[in-house]
């Protein structure tokens, strides 16, 4: 840091205790608990020369700390005039961040004009769980932005600053509490009886490495999909939790049909409402790469992925082949692919060479239990294959499987879950069903595969539009119990 911002934080430190924005005593907080100490940096704003020092400080932290973003969004409401300042003095475009949306108009959240997948940068006063932190960056990946750093005044020290790199936002702040305390103590501000008392109340009420002081701990079924966003290493498993947010779809129709204008008929009546159309590609009879082209043009339109269902088994450089190669030349068109994990993780090495050399943005599911009844994909064999996918985490968007539990250290992961529908319990050929409130709500998926419910319909585009719903209500029930 540079000495000449040293003395100025030591300024605005002494200044701030001077307006009042640092109280000392005993004070009721959020969670509940008596703090020792109370921040109330609101009063800034009637102190133009100290909000001035504010935002010039934390516009040198982005210049020093080669912060890069398109936009900046305070947090409401004590965090919106420090960002305007800044917006204003850097030139970065602000946004605005509503706490409730607005039931007239156009009804948006988040005010101002703003491209889809560039960066923000969030403003804020205070961080102790950094709850309000993460509400408004919840809110901003919601709509398509990309929140990865968050710059602060005061940094209690209280586990909101790990609990926000959990969840991918890295942040800076002007002063820790010690820091802050040291500059008052040094200034003969407080006394150093005051400062073991705020440290001790620091040490006993910070928030434990699995949860918060003035909320429940989260886990990976109670998180977003905005802010799973940030932390899936996989680009489309990013791009695919954004693209869910974005339609409020968590469906993915298997179209296992064998006719190509059929298929093609059937995505231009559901493309709508779903956000993955998964095919077969080796059972249609009439395949060719203009119905590919077709396929892509209707995915493009309506905002889906396309996932090719071939559940490579066998290995690596066969793998190569069958992906890349052939008549079907499935790398060049698939955005995602299945696999079997059987033959080890050479096929996750055979299908992640062909993955970087096609230059594209590709993913794949690794299929760690089956849907069918008496399948082998036990329990045990299911945690084996997402252990073998360590270090693959960049191509691996995420797992086929029913048991979300075993998913609940992976965040970024995608949990796809096969054989929903609506009424029926089961086939004649052992294919098993689980209903949406079920495979979403209860077994913790993510993306519900619906086929026969949808296409088999008298109106296709009703049916997926009814699961789309129950599907999606399944999904926020669960993220706010």
């Amino acid at each position: 840091m540079p000495l000449n911002m040293e003395g100025r934080l030591r300024e605005l430190a002494v200044k701030l205790h001077e307006i009042d924005a640092v109280k000392f005593g005993e004070f009721k907080m959020k969670s509940g608990l008596m703090s020792p100490v109370y921040f109330d940096l609101r009063v800034i704003v009637s102190y133009p020369g100290v909000l001035s020092s504010v935002a010039n400080l934390l516009i040198e932290v982005i210049e020093a700390e080669r912060i890069e973003a398109k936009y900046v969004c305070g947090v409401p409401y004590t965090a919106l005039p420090i960002a305007t300042l800044v917006s204003v003095e850097s030139s970065l475009p602000m946004l605005m961040r509503r706490k409730e949306k607005k039931d007239y108009g156009t009804k948006k959240l988040i005010e101002g004009h703003f491209k889809r997948e560039e960066n923000c940068l969030i403003v804020e006063d205070i961080i102790t769980s950094g709850g309000s932190v993460l509400e408004t960056a919840t809110d901003l990946r919601n709509d398509g932005l990309v929140v990865t750093t968050a710059l602060v005044i005061i940094d209690r020290e209280q586990g909101g600053k790990r609990r926000l790199s959990d969840r991918g936002i890295k942040s800076f702040s002007l002063y820790t509490m010690t820091s802050f305390l040291e500059i008052l103590l040094g200034a003969g501000k407080i006394s150093a009886e005051t400062v073991n008392s705020v440290r001790k109340y620091v040490e006993e009420n910070t928030i434990p490495a699995n949860g918060d002081i003035d909320v429940q701990p989260v886990d990976r079924i109670r998180m977003s999909y905005g802010e799973r966003a940030a932390v899936a290493k996989n680009h489309v498993a990013r791009e695919l939790f954004q693209l869910m947010e974005a339609k409020s779809s968590n469906l993915c129709l298997a179209a296992d049909m064998t006719n190509a204008t059929d298929i093609l008929n059937l995505a231009t009546e559901v493309g709508p409402y779903i956000c993955i159309l998964k095919l077969h590609v080796d059972i249609i009879r009439d395949f060719s790469r203009e119905f590919i082209a077709s396929l892509q043009q209707l995915a493009a339109k309506n905002r889906f992925l396309l996932m090719e269902d071939r559940k490579f088994c066998d290995i690596g450089n066969t793998v190569v082949h069958q992906y890349r190669d052939g008549v079907y030349e499935v790398s060049t068109w698939a955005d995602l692919v299945t696999v079997h994990i059987l033959p080890g993780p050479g096929i996750l090495q055979g299908v992640r060479k062909v993955m970087e050399s096609t230059g594209e943005k590709r993913g794949m599911f690794v299929v760690a239990e089956l849907s069918s009844a008496g399948t082998l994909t036990t329990s045990s064999y299911a945690q084996e294959a997402i252990k073998l996918t360590e270090g693959f985490e960049d191509t691996v968007t995420g797992f086929v499987c029913q048991d979300g539990k075993l998913l609940k250290e992976h965040p970024g992961a995608i949990h796809l879950i096969p054989g929903v529908k609506i009424e029926s319990s089961g086939d004649s050929l052992g294919q098993q069903y689980n209903t949406p409130a079920t495979a979403i709500g209860v077994s913790g998926g993510d993306i519900a595969v619906v086929g026969r419910g949808i296409y088999e319909a008298k109106d296709a585009a009703a049916a997926a539009k009814t699961y789309k719903n129950t599907l999606w209500d399944a999904y926020t029930k669960r993220i706010i119990q």
